[in-house]
């Protein structure tokens, strides 16, 4: 029952089920204000909400790692086993046990936030990222011939990698265990691992490098500033480069994300601005201009996905819209939208290569079917911004590990 507030009319009454208590009044206690009695049925109401707020927790994680102290600011699943590692505000990272959220190592040795993490793709080593311009990388020791979760147990430190000021990201080379990191110094770093060798260092930008990846074969390095440039692992020297010199191609306030498809030929680039450029890598040329996010609002994530012989282009950016992109007519196919900014967006495997799960500041995931713009499930539980995802499996099945700024990640179910 809610309080009488004051001017109200008074028509509430107390029923005779409602009476916890009768008091007698002697006249010797003095009447507080309104405020006082809203607070006290609110706590016989177990209800701590403003009358009328309906912002009401709810947690459908099935997994709660809660071992950070400060905000999760990455967070990666392991490409085969029930893992994840995280980084965040407190200068650590951690591998932990997706299942159940117990601790396997603490990672230590960066004296900033970790703000990048990842697995080499066989799995085997694992590198943290921080402000501190460190890249410290472990690797697996392997407990006996017999494979099983137990020997996912036991990690060791591997090697400190330097060079960078910053590290703005990393990114494990698809095949092999080359680690690629961006800078805010405006260099690119490759390094050789398990030696920790240098490959190459990347100076051709003017800027802090925001974006960058290999692309899916292997072969190449596309990387962003406000310049786009794409490069060999071994060689300094562009393929390709497009500049704001370059009218079609130019984003204003830099590039913020980008990503290559499948068959390597073509790359969608998204900028602070709001704009989005398709490139077409073996011309290095601008073929297409894709209008769907606010102006002024930036484009924090960038994928692929291909389902039933159709290739399209996702985008998802402050404005709290997801657009997927028909690259065949570079028209908008369905606008998928949030309450708050898109922080991360993640195809899901074959064979449900049509689902996408996407994090938000909202304090939500959802995992949508791309075909028809439903929402497939919202996984909630986090008491503030996601501020990053990472898609995983369990016993064949796809679940998502999240990063929160309220120093929490959880793990739910997306089907």
């Amino acid at each position: 029952m809610a309080a009488a507030h004051e001017g109200e009319a008074g028509d509430d009454f107390i029923e005779p089920s409602e009476v916890l208590a009768v008091v007698d009044d002697d006249g010797d206690m003095p009447m507080d204000g309104e405020d006082d009695d809203e607070d006290i049925m609110d706590e016989i109401n177990g209800d701590d909400m403003a009358e009328g707020d309906e912002d009401v927790y709810e947690d459908t994680s099935f997994s709660h790692f809660g071992a950070h102290e400060g905000s999760v600011f990455a967070v990666a699943a392991h490409p085969t086993q029930p893992l994840a590692v995280s980084g965040g505000e407190d200068d650590l990272g951690y591998i932990w046990n997706l299942e159940d959220g117990e601790v396997i190592v603490k990672l230590t040795g960066h004296s900033d936030s970790v703000t990048s993490v990842g697995w080499s793709s066989d799995g085997e080593l694992v590198s943290t990222g921080g402000m501190d311009g460190k890249v410290r990388v472990w690797r697996r020791v392997k407990r006996g011939a017999a494979e099983g979760k137990e020997v996912w147990k036991t990690w060791e430190f591997l090697t400190e990698l330097t060079g960078p000021d910053e590290v703005m990201w990393l990114k494990w080379h698809p095949r092999g265990s080359v680690l690629l990191a961006g800078s805010n110094d405006s260099t690119v770093w490759l390094w050789q691992l398990p030696s920790g060798n240098t490959m190459q260092v990347l100076a051709s930008h003017a800027g802090p490098v925001n974006a960058g990846c290999f692309t899916p074969d292997g072969k190449k390095v596309l990387t962003g500033s406000d310049t786009l440039l794409l490069t060999t692992p071994t060689s300094d020297a562009p393929l390709l480069k497009l500049s704001p010199a370059d009218g079609r191609f130019a984003l204003e306030d830099g590039i913020t994300a980008l990503a290559v498809n499948a068959s390597n030929t073509l790359a969608v680039v998204g900028g602070a601005d709001g704009s989005v450029r398709v490139v077409s890598l073996g011309k290095g040329d601008v073929v297409g201009s894709l209008e769907g996010h606010g102006e002024g609002e930036s484009i924090e994530g960038v994928a692929w996905m291909e389902y039933a012989g159709t290739e399209v282009a996702v985008t998802g950016g402050t404005d709290g819209k997801v657009c997927v992109w028909d690259l065949s007519t570079m028209r908008l196919r369905i606008t998928l939208e949030h309450q708050d900014a898109v922080t991360s967006i993640h195809p899901h495997p074959a064979p449900s290569s049509y689902l996408l799960t996407t994090s938000s500041a909202d304090k939500t995931l959802r995992t949508w079917d791309v075909r028809t713009g439903a929402v497939v499930r919202e996984h909630k539980g986090h008491h503030g911004p996601v501020l990053g995802a990472s898609l995983g499996v369990i016993d064949g099945h796809v679940v998502v590990v999240s990063a929160g700024d309220d120093g929490a990640c959880l793990a739910f179910t997306t089907e």
